[in-house]
């Protein structure tokens, strides 16, 4: 018999529906695997009360004969999405004791939706980083290997789905930072295009790029909770109040082409990624598709680009957090110029402060031309390539990462080997087409290897479809 923790979620969904178990009995038994895996660091804040609360609540609801989607379903959410009466702290001592007065639009839907929130995960401080080791409540583990990273920055909340911790968990995604955690813990993940998912109450890191998705076991579940998020949201200006189902849904590959781009394999990518997600290929053409050589050309400019436009929306948004509109405040501050400083001096980590810094430069007079302004062309140029090359196919397919999950703290002193893993995920934050990560293999070690299927704006339901064939065939 399947313990309770291992169950997908649309098998825990059915048999709560069905009256097999309670909700009572399902969240006691993801709060007791919390407690057994908090080795991993996955959460931050764990409301053990508020969960059976509403567990019990939910257990009512269903004896009645109510349904909702996630009715009694035990879920998680990245400690940068506002949760009205739970603590979120954004992984920073800046913002560790507060309270939002709020829901965020996605966690409003998940408790429409009956969903049972038992934490809020560990994360990179503001979101920035790529392993969850820049956290001021110490570095997420990796489900699969404890001595590796976790993968950032929404780390927690694929160590916990992965670890069996939750059912399914909300992440953000700003350059890759659902992607790429999902990849190292061999769980699936979304990142949505850009306004398919309110973007309302997100602790903002770059405003042009962020994007919550959800992390979870499998491509079903995946596509089940981003079914609940999704949507128009008054809320959020830049929310799409359009068709956000202009992707197809299928069960062959018949007829279906998948772009290979020639810059997606350089020579430093690992042979085992590379062998990998050659094999995926291999798998989508012994199964009907046709496989279409592309190129993206700008390739190359991605990765410098998002770091100067992600660092400078950054610098611009980190400013309201002085000490005095939000925020803690240092003691011993003597006038206006101290509380700034000093405040800024001691909350902020070290990786939030290298990105302020860097964003402020490239602002700066003198530099604006040079670096933001030529980033904001390279923008464009990058989007007009995957336009292009999606023309031609229903979706793109490339690693995640050039490696796998390495040794916690082995590129917390390196910042520039760490931007270099967001090589093949930034481009589509920036171009803000949706991306699905989803295992495709192992190393030598046994650490998953991710593969990422790229799509057109809004045909999040072409990747899913995609997806869900590769995962019930593609692993044999």
């Amino acid at each position: 018999m399947t313990a309770l923790t291992d169950k997908t979620l649309l098998e825990i969904k059915s048999d709560l529906a069905a009256k097999r178990v309670s909700s009572t009995e399902v969240t006691k038994a993801i709060l007791g695997q919390i407690e057994d895996m908090k080795h991993l660091n996955a959460y931050v804040t764990v409301c053990a009360d508020q969960a059976l609360a509403s567990a019990a609540e939910a257990d009512a609801r269903i004896a009645a004969g109510e349904d909702a989607p996630l009715l009694g379903v035990p879920v998680a959410v990245k400690d940068n999405i506002c949760t009205d009466g739970i603590r979120t702290t954004c992984a920073s001592r800046f913002l560790e004791n507060y309270i939002p007065p709020y829901d965020a639009f996605v966690v409003k839907k998940l408790k429409e939706a009956g969903a049972v929130i038992v934490g809020k995960t560990n994360m990179d401080e503001f979101a920035m980083g790529s392993a969850s080791d820049f956290s001021a409540f110490g570095a997420v583990k990796n489900a699969v290997d404890p001595t590796r990273v976790a993968g950032g920055s929404s780390g927690g909340s694929a160590s916990a789905v992965a670890s069996r911790q939750c059912y399914a968990a909300l992440g953000s995604d700003t350059g890759g930072s659902i992607r790429q955690p999902a990849a190292f813990n061999g769980v699936v993940g979304l990142k949505p295009t850009y306004s398919a998912v309110s973007r309302y109450g997100l602790i903002a890191f770059a405003s042009s790029l962020d994007q919550i998705g959800p992390i979870t076991r499998t491509v079903a579940d995946c596509k089940y909770v981003y079914d609940i998020i999704k949507g128009h949201d008054k809320m959020d200006s830049t929310s799409y109040d359009g068709d956000l189902n202009q992707g197809e849904t299928f069960g062959t590959l018949k007829g279906r082409k998948i772009g290979v781009a020639k810059e997606f394999f350089p020579s430093a990518l690992s042979s085992e990624i590379k062998s990998a997600v050659e094999k995926a290929i291999g798998f989508y053409e012994a199964n009907g598709a046709e496989i279409v050589e592309t190129s993206i050309q700008s390739f190359d400019m991605a990765l410098a680009c998002y770091y100067i436009l992600s660092s400078a929306e950054a610098s611009s948004n980190l400013s309201r957090y002085d000490g005095i509109k939000y925020g803690k405040r240092a003691s011993g501050c003597k006038n206006l110029r101290d509380i700034y400083y000093k405040s800024r001096t001691e909350f902020f980590g070290p990786e939030v402060k290298r990105r302020i810094m860097l964003g402020n430069f490239v602002l700066s007079s003198g530099y604006y031309d040079a670096f933001y302004l030529r980033a904001s062309k390279a923008r464009t140029l990058i989007k007009q390539d995957f336009e292009d090359a999606l023309a031609k196919c229903d979706a793109l397919i490339c690693p995640i990462a050039p490696t796998t999950a390495w040794k916690i703290g082995r590129k917390v002193n390196n910042p520039a080997d760490a931007y270099l893993e967001d090589i093949f995920t930034v481009p589509v934050n920036i171009a803000g087409l949706p991306g699905l990560s989803l295992k495709c293999g192992e190393d030598k070690d046994g650490l998953p290897i991710g593969m990422q299927l790229i799509g057109r704006p809004y045909c999040e339901n072409t990747l899913l479809s995609l997806g869900e064939i590769f995962e019930k065939g593609g692993r044999a």
